[in-house]
């Protein structure tokens, strides 16, 4: 199990141009990563199918934390085929995990700067946003995690990016779930009155 740690940025179309812009000039540019995920949010964990649409593979993904809870992040994952993908799904929702679960695309590109990998998002959730992580192997200790996240917050002043603090992330998340929960009933009551 690795453990990523990540920070979250939000901003506007004219900040997402001028950081893909500079990167494009600075970075090491890792290129297209799209993804559709379906990410199931459970109460303590992350649960993710992703269906990596630019590099032709599939994986499932766990973290062992939330949004919002920190930016450590203790990450198992395994690669599937991409034809796995919808059985994937079928069988966690057929787990229940179905009431938690949302499908997003991730229109993103990544690249690598000053050691801190940076992915350059748009999302219908999330709009333009961009996640800065460092990836370390399971037994890094606290010092090593708090340098990590040193280095990430250190990069992001460098390009003008203002990190989202955990409570922004919380409250962000929050009303997204919630967003999203009236938005299923909304469907459901509609199918039912069909």
């Amino acid at each position: 199990m690795a453990i990523e740690i990540e920070m979250r940025a939000r901003f506007e179309k004219e900040a997402h141009e001028q950081l893909l812009a500079r990167l494009t000039r600075e970075a090491e540019d890792l290129g297209c990563d799209d993804k559709n995920i379906y990410f199931y949010v459970l109460p303590d964990q992350l649960l993710k199918v992703t269906d990596n649409t630019a590099a032709g593979s599939a994986k499932i993904t766990l973290k062992a934390s939330k949004i919002g809870q920190g930016a450590a992040f203790p990450e198992t994952e395994f690669a599937i085929g991409r034809e796995d993908v919808p059985a994937a799904v079928r069988i966690f929702n057929a787990l229940g995990f179905e009431e938690s679960m949302h499908q997003a695309f991730n229109q993103r590109h990544n690249f690598r700067f000053r050691g801190v990998e940076i992915a350059v998002k748009w999302s219908e959730a999330w709009g333009h946003h961009a996640e800065f992580e460092v990836l370390l192997d399971e037994e890094a200790s606290a010092l090593a995690q708090d340098e990590a996240e040193g280095r990430i917050r250190a990069v992001a002043e460098e390009l003008g990016v203002h990190l989202m603090t955990e409570h922004e992330l919380a409250e962000f998340t929050a009303a997204f779930e919630a967003a999203e929960q009236e938005r299923k009933e909304q469907a459901a009551e509609t199918a039912s009155a069909s």
